[in-house]
């Protein structure tokens, strides 16, 4: 069965199986640090309206901070609240959420991703950035997906441009170009623990 739901502005379906994860996460504090004042819960970017959605700001069209609604290309953005609702477990997966990227999963643990149909095992037309600096790797023809560090819990968008880039950003940056944009080092201080929960007694733990 699959449920429709709504990110960021735009309807998504999703397996009923991914609904029912459920992730859970804290930090580890040891008994002589002390416990600062909770911050304030970032507003929820379902509750934002049409001209909020507009001002949200994105910096991988231009390599200059803009609005969204300024952006001369077809731009996508996953926040982190998008990625934590979702249930999803990687960046690829996230990605599945994008309108016109396809991303295919080819084993255990290898994915391939692109834009425009595109796609395969060595496709180098997408552009992939990890805070602008590009993370192709010339040797495979590509990115390695699998080997990106970077915990979901650590990202706080990531932005999608579909379309050609290559004047801006050179090479690669032919059918489109994916930015993901972690958060600030202060904002990821302490531990992280991720459970998780499937059908079939299947379980998650990193």
């Amino acid at each position: 069965m699959i449920k429709p739901r709504a990110l960021s502005g735009c309807l998504f379906t999703q397996p009923e199986s991914i609904l029912r994860r459920y992730t859970f996460s804290g930090l580890l504090l040891t008994a002589s640090t002390l416990l600062p004042p909770c911050p304030a819960v970032a507003q929820d970017i379902t509750e934002l309206g049409l001209e909020e959605l507009l001002n949200t700001e994105v910096t991988s069209v231009s390599k200059t901070g803009q609005k969204l609604s300024d952006a001369a290309a077809a731009v996508f953005v996953i926040s982190q609240e998008d990625l934590r609702r979702s249930g999803v477990t990687s960046i690829p997966e996230a990605l599945r959420m994008v309108p016109g990227l396809h991303v295919a999963r080819l084993n255990a643990n290898q994915w391939a991703v692109t834009a425009r149909g595109f796609n395969g095992q060595f496709a180098n037309k997408l552009l992939v950035l990890v805070d602008g600096r590009t993370v192709y790797t010339p040797i495979f023809s590509g990115v390695y997906w699998e080997a990106l560090d970077l915990p979901l819990a650590d990202i706080e968008r990531i932005e999608v441009i579909r379309g050609p880039g290559a004047s801006l950003w050179g090479a690669n940056a032919v059918n489109g170009i994916i930015n993901i944009i972690t958060k600030q080092a202060q904002d990821t201080q302490g531990a992280y623990i991720s459970l998780a929960v499937g059908d079939e007694e299947q379980t998650l733990a990193t």
